[in-house]
């Protein structure tokens, strides 16, 4: 099982020392030092809660896009590569600014058989790197796409989300919290401890973010951070508070994926505080409320915390050599999507028509759901490994098969049986219930919005009609009644 993963992550090294060393004419040496020179990865500026500085100047700040200039850059994009793109908003900050996203897919704003992945930047205001790499990543993919086979593959056949930045407050006041002074990266519901179990004083941001994942069936995301160089994956706390190794029952497929960023970096791998650039949050230090277990638990997405650069706020003269730097972790992290894993569908034996249901795989307690309208599926585990995967709808009769996971995807449809009662009768999934209810509504619908006033003639046509018959049926009765009984005697009285 090893010797696989060993292989691949070596492949996915090469081909970034390839690709960075064409994109620098062959001279990896010529790349400048991009805040490393401060004493090794900083893990311990990094706080847990409180401002790793008490004030960051606008100097700073200077050639960074403002909010403004990052709406303006969204928007622009969506014209330019509009073919390829829609820009939506998933909602506002607690100041009113919109959180813009953009969508990259051959179909936008589509619903496919096909897995999606978010990108998040600017989590911590005072964290601004991601949220200019993710403009870099979404105009490269767009002057890319119809000449570069890796582009194409993620437009063709992935929905990429980019959500540039989530803190738009926290970035204008050059802070970490949002315009509440909230650590957005601890305000979301808790595994272990019953932080924010209050809707109402969840901040806006989180509210937002939390209502995206119930409308789209996310499959995997990261969220790109600053104060440190190592991918982080969950979980990012322990029940008893302790700072020890806490992984997540796909603790090996979260390191996979976190492996693939580290290795295609064009340092992280060589860190000398993370072995291999990776590392589980709760060994680093547990934080409560993190954004990437509560997307794990309750949206069923595999996320990554990324930190992608030991300086917070680096000079903007750096950002295209941290580009450089990141480009290929973020494309193949969304690329392994596509390359690894179990993904399918699941149909109805009797219908042939896909039913909704859920996956699951034997050892690892983390269960996935199928896609609402085409019941797909895509199951991320770490390739080089055997697996007997289940699929279940209710109504049906569940089915599982071996199967052994090489380095590339495998596709794996389900057909289920539906179960049969006593008597003979077939039991259907919710699924294709509430599909039948659903038309007969629509029909109800249809006719009473569209056609009111000829409801109302045919249902008039047909009292009458009804009235007219009655009559008659009763005519006929009283005709037949007469003709039995005869003439009518009268009533005598007697004293006897």
């Amino acid at each position: 099982m090893e010797l696989p993963f060993s292989l691949l992550l070596l492949f996915l090294s090469f081909s970034t020392c390839l690709h960075l060393s064409h994109a620098r004419g062959g001279q990896r040496s010529s790349l400048p030092s991009v805040g490393f020179e401060n004493g090794g990865y900083a893990g311990s500026t990094r706080h847990l809660f409180k401002e790793s500085r008490s004030h960051i100047g606008n100097d700073v700040a200077r050639g960074y896009m403002t909010n403004s200039d990052l709406e303006k850059a969204v928007k622009a994009f969506g014209r330019r590569c509009s073919n390829i793109s829609r820009i939506y908003s998933i909602g506002k900050s607690v100041n009113g600014i919109p959180l813009w996203v953009i969508e990259i897919s051959d179909k936008p704003g589509e619903q496919e058989a096909e897995p999606a992945f978010k990108y998040i930047g600017n989590v911590h205001g005072d964290e601004p790197v991601g949220r200019e790499l993710l403009l870099f990543l979404a105009n490269w993919i767009c002057d890319n796409h119809l000449k570069d086979p890796l582009a194409a593959s993620i437009v063709e056949n992935v929905h990429l989300h980019i959500l540039p930045s989530m803190n738009p407050d926290g970035f204008s006041l050059r802070r970490r919290g949002n315009a509440n002074n909230v650590d957005l990266n601890r305000d979301f519901p808790d595994q272990f401890f019953p932080l924010n179990d209050d809707v109402d004083m969840r901040q806006p941001e989180t509210r937002a973010i939390m209502n995206w994942l119930r409308d789209i069936h996310f499959t995997a995301s990261a969220s790109l951070h600053g104060g440190a160089l190592v991918a982080n994956y969950p979980w990012d706390g322990t029940e008893d508070k302790r700072t020890n190794y806490f992984g997540c029952p796909d603790d090996e497929t979260f390191r996979f994926m976190a492996s693939i960023y580290s290795h295609s970096h064009y340092n992280m791998s060589s860190s000398k505080e993370f072995q291999g650039g990776i590392t589980n949050g709760a060994s680093w230090y547990p934080i409560y409320g993190g954004m990437q277990d509560w997307n794990y638990i309750h949206g069923g997405c595999f996320e990554l915390t990324l930190e992608i650069s030991d300086n917070k706020w680096p000079s903007a003269n750096e950002l295209p050599t941290l580009w450089e730097y990141n480009k290929m972790s973020m494309l193949n992290l969304v690329a392994s999507l596509l390359k690894t894993g179990v993904h399918g569908r699941i149909f109805s034996s009797d219908t042939g028509r896909p039913v909704l249901g859920s996956i699951t795989v034997k050892g690892i307690n983390h269960t996935v759901k199928a896609g609402r309208t085409f019941a797909d599926y895509h199951r991320l585990l770490a390739p080089g490994g055997r697996y007997e995967v289940m699929a279940t709808v209710p109504g049906y009769k569940s089915r599982s098969t071996g199967i052994w996971l090489e380095e590339a995807a495998m596709t794996l449809d389900f057909v289920l049986d539906p179960e049969v009662t006593l008597k003979g009768n077939l039991l259907r999934s919710s699924c294709e219930c509430d599909c039948g209810n659903k038309r007969r509504l629509e029909f109800v619908g249809f006719l009473w919005e569209g056609h009111l006033e000829i409801c109302l003639i045919l249902i008039f046509i047909a009292g009458f009609l009804c009235f007219l018959f009655r009559r008659r049926i009763k005519n006929n009765n009283l005709s037949k009644h007469r003709q039995l009984v005869g003439p009518k005697r009268p009533v005598v009285v007697s004293n006897a």
